[in-house]
């Protein structure tokens, strides 16, 4: 006779439990089982209160169920949910995530007095003229001339940068992170890019092949542009 398949594993980590919710089975069967293991094994109370991680693998927990599987585990035991983990993904995220990780291609030259926005990376083929301004909520590309303002990583990505063909910005922005134009050689330069050091907690120029070493999820796009 086989044993009954476990629904709920529960297994120890460095910063606390793992609980893994068997995906192929009713969120009631689960939800059951879990109830008995916690009766079966009750923490005593000078325990401390124990930090949950819940691995939902292909299943998607609506907040209803998030909320009645919290009061199990907050209640009948010393237990926190600190998070619920899912390879799940609804469709208006799906859709949110593809837009905001997807390169948008724009070809045109942003004139003074002009504001090109877009939600992920911008590839602009073209110039950014004094007065002109980009802003994206990835990183920003230029595969021309950076006279203008250019803001990457407005919404508050710090890993953000800008790179352009030939770099003479009246100003750079990433996250909050502002620096403007007497940073920058008088001439400008060529193939280089604009990101924050951490260290020096500013906005710096360096050489484009940095981003490898220092931006390590750079997509193959990415890397291409990168190395020419």
């Amino acid at each position: 006779m086989h044993d009954k398949k476990q629904l709920i594993t529960i297994k120890g980590t460095r910063e606390g439990l793992t609980l893994f919710i068997d995906d192929s089975c009713s969120f009631d069967e689960a939800i059951e089982e879990l109830q008995d293991k916690l009766f079966t094994n009750p923490p005593k109370d000078d325990e401390p209160v124990v930090s949950v991680r819940v691995k939902l693998n292909n299943r998607y927990l609506n907040d209803e169920q998030k909320e009645k599987l919290k009061s199990i585990i907050s209640y009948e035991s010393r237990f926190t949910i600190h998070s619920f983990e899912s390879d799940v993904l609804l469709r208006k995220d799906a859709l949110s995530w593809k837009e905001e990780s997807e390169i948008k291609a724009v070809n045109r030259i942003v004139r003074s007095g002009q504001v090109l926005e877009v939600k992920g990376d911008l590839l602009l083929i073209g110039d950014v003229n004094p007065g002109g301004k980009v802003v994206s909520t990835g990183n920003i590309y230029i595969m021309g001339s950076l006279y203008g303002i250019a803001h990457a990583g407005f919404e508050g990505d710090r890993n953000a940068f800008i790179a352009a063909s030939f770099m003479k910005p009246s100003q750079l922005r990433i996250a909050n992170y502002i620096s403007r134009a007497p940073d920058y050689e008088s001439d400008g330069v060529y193939m280089e890019c604009g990101l924050i050091d951490e260290e020096f907690d500013k906005i710096i120029i360096d050489r484009l092949q940095v981003l490898s070493s220092k931006r390590k999820e750079l997509s193959g796009f990415e890397r291409r542009m990168q190395n020419g």
